[in-house]
């Protein structure tokens, strides 16, 4: 297993980063790679992606939400990953949002991808592009507020 940790301070509220982060659908807008996100309920999704010409479809099951603290999840099929996302409130008006995330590379390309740090350069991408995406809306797209109890 790879593992990544990430960081980015956003000028948003914790409430909006949060309720932005739940909808999932929209990750396509800031995340390089991610072709779909399909929400088939409240904790699984179904994601489409493709990095550096390799295409993926995978199954993930999130394990853990709390409104304004977190969100786990577990891909439960195809590409083996898991992680959690939290929010720190550092003000009334800004967030930290911090992606840790665990992946097992498959085949050459990706181990080399990951070696070279790629997987690292593409979570902080990620996170600036959520920066910019959040912060030129000022408001979210949508929220769910619901609780999931941590689940292994």
């Amino acid at each position: 297993m790879s593992g990544v940790t990430e960081s980015v301070d956003v000028a948003v509220p914790v409430r909006t980063a949060y309720d932005q982060w739940t909808q999932f659908e929209e990750f396509p807008q800031f995340m390089e790679g991610v072709e779909e996100v399909k929400q088939i309920s409240d904790t699984m999704t179904h994601w489409k992606i493709d990095i550096a010409g390799v295409r993926r479809e995978f199954d993930a099951r999130i394990t853990e939400q709390l409104p304004d603290e977190r969100v786990a999840w577990t891909s439960t099929d195809g590409t083996n990953n898991s992680g959690v996302v939290t929010f720190h409130r550092l003000d009334d008006s800004h967030t930290r949002v911090t992606v840790q995330m665990e992946m097992e590379p498959h085949g050459l390309t990706e181990k080399a991808g990951d070696k070279l740090g790629l997987v690292d350069r593409r979570t902080k991408g990620d996170l600036n592009r959520f920066k910019e995406y959040i912060e030129g809306r000022g408001v979210e797209t949508g929220a769910w507020r619901g609780k999931v109890e941590r689940t292994r």
